[in-house]
């Protein structure tokens, strides 16, 4: 859990004289909004489990609009330029025009999937390569230290700096925003290392929001879950590899 942290969430205000806003939890706030038409029943705790699985279940979504989430997020660029594509978030990122650049992430090498084009398969270790990037992103801080050394404005310095640059950023958005981002980002077609980030994110979520959690179906992923994820998904494209091999020879065979 070293790429991401919970910053802050939404809390009801605590100085009030409903002393039902001062002992909900963020969680519970949902469902005290989602009975605003209910004024006599919004105290109502006990049910609310029940309210959240059937305001899920009929996809009415305003209620979870209400209550912002703030992680922090520590990745390399190209990730992050990932991440900034969800529209419905607030974002503040690590600047490189106002600080300096400080570390580079090595690539972990992938093979090119065969079904996908923007995907990637099974792990390939081969450390020609490896040392060969090394020594890239070794230049490549080389040059951007020395241009800084000599003047150079650092918004023009970045410009040398890989993509695997490391950054950091904050990442706020409601919780309908969330269940979006989650359910798409955490799917097995997400980049490998924008889906781990997306796991950690869910862990926190549903940490912070069980019965929103249980309602959706989610559970906790950890390394293990993630590798026997990939396995998984690779045997899944080998299936489609056949599937599609087969049905391309049976087309072959009609046309002759």
């Amino acid at each position: 859990m070293d790429n991401v942290k919970l910053v802050s969430i939404t809390q009801p205000v605590k100085i009030t004289n409903e002393q039902i806003l001062k002992d909900l939890n963020p969680e519970e706030l949902v469902v005290y909004i989602a009975r605003v038409s209910n004024p006599d029943n919004q105290a109502n705790k006990e049910t609310a489990p029940k309210l959240i699985n059937y305001l899920i279940n009929h996809k009415h979504w305003s209620p979870f609009e209400f209550i912002d989430m703030t992680v922090e997020i520590i990745t390399r660029r190209s990730i992050a330029a990932q991440i900034l594509r969800h529209k419905s978030f607030s974002f503040q990122e690590f600047s490189q025009r106002y600080s300096l650049a400080s570390e580079i992430e090595m690539i972990e090498f992938r093979k090119q999937s065969l079904n996908n084009r923007q995907s990637s398969e099974e792990i390939i270790n081969d450390e020609k390569l490896k040392n060969f990037i090394e020594q890239h992103f070794h230049n490549s801080k080389m040059i951007y230290d020395m241009l800084i050394s000599n003047g150079i404005s650092k918004e023009t310095a970045r410009d040398v700096l890989p993509l695997s640059t490391k950054t950091r950023m904050y990442m706020k958005g409601s919780v309908r925003s969330w269940i979006h981002y989650l359910e798409l980002r955490c799917s097995p077609d997400t980049q490998k290392e924008h889906r781990i980030i997306a796991n950690e994110i869910k862990s926190i979520f549903i940490d912070q929001f069980p019965n929103i959690s249980e309602a959706l179906g989610w559970q906790k992923i950890n390394g293990e879950e993630e590798n026997n994820q990939q396995e998984e998904n690779k045997q899944q494209e080998e299936i489609q590899k056949e599937e599609f091999n087969s049905e391309d020879g049976e087309i072959q065979n009609e046309n002759l």
